[in-house]
């Protein structure tokens, strides 16, 4: 009988039968093992739209005087409160689906005090813009207003010595409103739907990139090595209960072994 007839009719025995169900069923939890890790693995970038675009209260998401939580980038959120006159202004070099222009910014008190900078449109000219603003205090005051939480930009975007401002900072807004505010939100709001004369700018959800944990993918691996190993395990007992059989037999008629 050869060798591979011998291992397939020992393997067939009950006691290895046994054997093979308990190596695949732990093969398997290996094999679980190893999908779970390597889930957890991606946890750290599954994100992001679907929380995004559930408009939320701003408070549950933010906090005056307290700097903005990554977390809190592009949420969209809803907001009351009123428009303090005055305090509008216009911001150049602001692009809108690629096309240059300006954005109108105005300064939002919120119903609890607070102030939030506001972005309310795109206009392709300042002159447009400027028009815009001279409408801007018939907003309704204690009105509810829409869009996305954006995290503040850095002054030094603007071109001071040209005379240029296009930056968004809450931190230069703050020395430039006329009402000197008790709190500060530490990011600005892009206005779901634009005054009349200004273009809703755009503000797509934010892009998160899938990070991968490789240390978790690693351990992925590792379970997978052992699922292998536990049949490789039982394989390997079996052979060696045949090499067993076939040196017995070798040594009961006195003829070496034939594998």
């Amino acid at each position: 009988m050869s060798f591979a007839s011998r291992f397939w009719a020992t393997a067939r025995r009950p006691k290895w039968i046994g054997a093979l169900v308990l190596a695949l069923a732990i093969a398997a939890s290996f094999a679980l093992l190893g999908q779970w890790q390597l889930e957890r693995s991606f946890e750290g970038g599954e994100v992001t739209e679907e929380q995004t675009e559930t408009v939320v209260p701003i408070d549950t998401i933010a906090v005056p005087q307290e700097p903005m939580m990554s977390a809190a980038t592009g949420q969209r959120v809803v907001v009351r409160g009123s428009f303090i006159p005055g305090d509008f202004l216009i911001l150049s070099g602001r692009s809108n689906h690629a096309d240059p222009g300006y954005w109108v910014v105005g300064h939002l008190v919120t119903l609890d005090g607070a102030s939030l900078a506001v972005a309310l449109g795109w206009s392709e000219t300042e002159d447009a813009a400027a028009s815009v603003i001279d409408d801007l205090d018939a907003i309704t005051p204690g009105g509810e207003f829409a869009g996305r939480y954006l995290p503040t930009e850095s002054p030094q975007q603007s071109d001071f010595e040209a005379g240029v401002r296009s930056a968004l900072a809450v931190s230069e807004l703050i020395n430039i409103w006329t009402q000197v505010p008790e709190g500060v939100y530490g990011g600005y709001l892009v206005l779901a739907d634009a005054p009349a004369g200004l273009d809703v700018i755009d503000s797509p959800p934010p892009v998160t990139e899938v990070s991968l944990n490789l240390l978790n993918v690693f351990y992925a691996i590792e379970w997978v090595i052992f699922a292998g190993f536990a049949v490789f395990l039982w394989y390997r007992l079996v052979r060696d209960d045949v090499e067993d059989q076939v040196a017995a037999e070798a040594e009961a008629s006195g003829e070496p072994p034939v594998e």
